[in-house]
């Protein structure tokens, strides 16, 4: 199990990483504001303080990998490719959604990139994707996203025997933001996310820091190893600054005031002047996104 922290990197966040970042945190707050007045129906859960993982992963996922999100998966939708506003119509029921309109904010597709609610069910069939690149040979992989709570379901251990037994190029990325819905993690998980897949002889890598260009040299590696069939789990270790879903939180203020001050948003380097205006100018374009959605006719069902 390699634990890495740290590696010599550049101080300064760059510049499209930042972008992204911002153009993801200023989506998931506009989500409430937007649930709140009561123009979202359904439900939707927010990345809020883990925007940085996927933005981190991004420029080393191919348009031809397999992508496979979950609930909290609009970051990962933005930064594998999908469009701001056909997330936003279809989170909002809007013509032009991403999955028609009808699917809603956990059911997604862009490309290659898929997300469904159900922890765990994607990993059997990223499993089996990545088989698929197995056999066409081209260096493609597959990437799947789950969190700290789905190492509950037997689905996980079934999809880790077989990626290290046929050597299949999977990639397992773990947001392991310390509570499942309202579960923290020592109550629900023994042990560690890292003796559970060593115990498959799948590589492991903890990653503590939510600089993206402090945690892309690590991950590059690997990323690189899971293509020539050296499956691999990255355990980002975040927090999770909204509630579940909506306004759902059972955490105590204590807590809440330990993740905020975690939180990557709240702590622009000093002498960054570009983080305030980039701020503005993706809460701006979200905004915009938004208005142009919301004029939009309604999805219909076909």
């Amino acid at each position: 199990m390699t634990n890495a922290a740290t590696t010599r990197a550049p101080k300064r966040h760059d510049l499209g990483d930042l972008r992204l970042m911002m153009r993801i945190r200023h989506l998931e707050l506009r989500l409430h504001e937007l649930y709140a007045d009561g123009l979202l129906g359904g439900t939707t859960h927010t990345c809020l303080g883990q925007e940085y993982v996927p933005v981190t992963l991004a420029p080393l996922i191919r348009r031809d990998d397999d992508v496979f999100s979950n609930h909290r998966g609009h970051g990962h939708f933005l930064a594998h490719g999908g469009d701001l506003r056909s997330l936003l119509a279809e989170i909002l029921g809007r013509e032009g959604g991403a999955s028609g309109g009808v699917g809603g904010s956990q059911h997604l597709r862009a490309g290659r990139f898929r997300s469904l609610g159900v922890q765990g069910q994607s990993l059997p069939v990223a499993a089996g994707a990545a088989l698929h690149h197995q056999h066409a040979g081209a260096g493609g992989l597959a990437c799947v996203y789950v969190g700290d709570g789905t190492w509950g379901e037997g689905a996980v251990y079934e999809a880790l025997n077989l990626a290290a037994l046929w050597s299949l190029p999977l990639l397992v990325v773990v947001e392991n933001n310390g509570i499942a819905q309202t579960t923290p993690s020592a109550a629900h998980t023994a042990g560690s996310i890292g003796r559970r897949a060593e115990a498959f002889g799948v590589r492991h890598v903890r990653l503590d820091d939510m600089r993206p260009h402090v945690l892309r040299p690590v991950v590059t590696p690997v990323v690189a190893g899971v293509r020539s069939g050296t499956p691999a789990v990255l355990e980002f270790r975040t927090v999770r600054v909204g509630p579940h879903s909506k306004g759902d939180d059972t955490r105590g203020e204590a807590e809440l005031q330990r993740v905020r001050a975690a939180d990557w948003f709240r702590s622009g380097p000093a002498g960054e002047r570009e983080w305030d205006e980039v701020s503005d100018a993706e809460a701006e374009r979200v905004g915009r996104a938004i208005a142009e959605v919301l004029a939009r006719p309604e999805a219909r069902w076909s």
